[in-house]
């Protein structure tokens, strides 16, 4: 009898001990489970990268990436990409490495989230693997793939080109296309070491060629007078200039060199003077020119910046784009800093100079035009699903900024609406879009970058888009507006 208190003592010392064990499992197993799975002394992550499906990437209803058996140990699932080429530049690539989208939601994607494994605790605790979230697109498929067929048609005979539509009212990026691009297939995960081969061939390119570096998002060009849009706007709010004030349009002395600064044509509206909606129309280069000189370098920059120039604008956690600039000064060849000169600044008026945009950037200062003068912030992620169907993510609105105010958004876009109707894109009525030219010179033995950038429908506008071409001896309106009416009459029809 005296030995029964003792071990029951022992007893529940023992049951208490095991509950505590039990605890602890399930709190290293659940709670603590996503954070010893990444830390970086954890070298089984890397194993079990490709020992589970990762989720689907779609758009419009179409399943665009997934995840397929490889009937090898290593790796397990490979990655197969519908149309690669043609996506490449939002869905990007996995192989272990990711880029755009594919890297943006790895870990929802992977099923590695915090919102996938605490839903699935339970499925931790079991040792059952979470599976990856499908992810779902913004993008306009059938859109997206006219792009891609007419950049390709046109720019095969150049060099690049890139396109890029954004929903004015919330920001939704409906087509984001590039030539050339590259096949995602090539470096997926079951294409092994010839894949790692392929990847270290397109990141090397061929001269200005990068395939990996998409031309809608991730390059840069002159915009040439397409940049006229965002210097008119500046021009309103700094100079007081409205659509019906008069501006020279005749001959320009550069300040500098003192050598005179061209138009295209030298009859019209460019014939000496005329209102601000006829210069621009009609694209005097002179009007745009003074107008910068009599702002400044540092104003022209301050103003652009409004619109998004000189910052790297987010699309989804850690998916920038490239950063489009009005430069007040840059480094030379020998690393000195050079400031923007009077001259320089008169050229940077036009699009010129040092001025670089991505059609992104353009696309956001159409967006400005056609939306009261408000840019939202663009995305290309919609919504995040779990393998049960249920919501971990929807894609909410958000400003970028108020580039300029609504009455001179107004007048931006009959001035936008002039060019088709009266001025340098005649050739374009009819298609439903209004916007303004761009030709900008690259230098000798480089082709133009030819731009239209503006909006659609033309009442009432719904999208903004840029196109960019580079092609020798090309214009705005002969190349890149087309393009633009071809692919807008795709995205009008949803």
């Amino acid at each position: 009898m005296n030995m029964d208190k003792p071990v029951r003592r022992v007893a529940i010392f023992a049951l208490l001990l095991f509950f505590g064990l039990m605890a602890q499992i399930n709190y290293v197993q659940g709670s603590q489970a996503e954070d010893l799975r990444t830390d970086a002394n954890n070298s089984r992550q890397y194993q079990d990268l490709f020992n589970s499906p990762r989720g689907q990437i779609s758009a419009g209803g179409e399943v665009l990436v997934t995840s397929k058996e490889t009937g090898k140990d290593n790796p397990k699932y490979g990655r197969s990409y519908k149309d690669g080429p043609v996506f490449a530049p939002i869905t990007g690539y996995f192989n272990g490495n990711a880029t755009q989208v594919e890297r943006a939601y790895n870990s929802l994607l992977g099923g590695k989230d915090k919102r996938i494994t605490q839903q699935r605790w339970f499925d931790t605790f079991i040792g059952k693997k979470a599976e990856g979230a499908n992810v779902e697109l913004t993008i306009d498929p059938q859109a997206q793939r006219t792009a891609y067929e007419k950049l390709k048609a046109r720019t095969a005979q150049g060099r690049r080109g890139g396109a890029v539509v954004i929903d004015v009212k919330t920001g939704a990026v409906k087509v984001a296309a590039s030539w050339p691009s590259f096949d995602p297939n090539e470096v997926a995960p079951q294409t092994g070491e010839k894949g790692g081969k392929r990847l270290e061939q397109l990141d090397q390119g061929d001269g200005v060629i990068k395939p990996l570096v998409d031309n809608a998002f991730s390059q840069t060009f002159p915009p040439g007078s397409s940049f006229k849009t965002v210097v008119s706007a500046i021009g309103m709010q700094k100079l007081g200039l409205s659509i019906s004030s008069t501006v020279n349009t005749g001959q320009l002395i550069l300040p500098e060199s003192g050598r005179p600064l061209p138009n295209s044509h030298d009859s019209g509206s460019c014939a000496g003077s005329a209102p601000l909606k006829g210069a621009f129309a009609e694209s005097c280069n002179t009007s745009f020119a003074k107008m910068a000189l009599d702002m400044g370098i540092d104003q022209l920059h301050e103003g652009a910046a409004k619109f998004g120039f000189g910052e790297r604008v987010e699309l989804e956690p850690d998916m920038y784009a490239a950063q489009s600039a009005v430069p007040v000064s840059i480094k030379d060849a020998k690393g000195n800093t050079v400031q923007t000169g009077k001259d320089g600044t008169a050229r940077s008026g036009i699009g010129q100079e040092n001025v670089r945009a991505t059609p992104l950037q353009m696309a956001m200062a159409a967006c400005a035009v056609a939306n009261e003068g408000k840019i939202m912030n663009p995305y290309v992620v919609q919504k995040v699903r779990a393998k049960d169907q249920s919501e971990l993510y929807n894609a909410s609105a958000k400003e970028f900024g108020q580039a300029m105010t609504g009455d001179q958004a107004g007048q931006l876009e009959d001035m936008m609406r002039a060019v088709v109707s009266e001025g340098t894109a005649k050739n374009l009525q009819g298609m439903r879009i209004a916007g303004k030219t761009g030709t900008a010179e690259q230098g000798a033995g480089n082709p133009n970058a030819n731009w239209f950038v503006g909006f659609s429908p033309v009442e009432d506008p719904r999208y903004a888009f840029a196109v960019m071409t580079e092609v020798g001896g090309g214009s705005g309106a002969g190349d890149a507006g087309p393009i633009a009416g071809a692919i807008m009459s795709k995205v009008l029809k949803k």
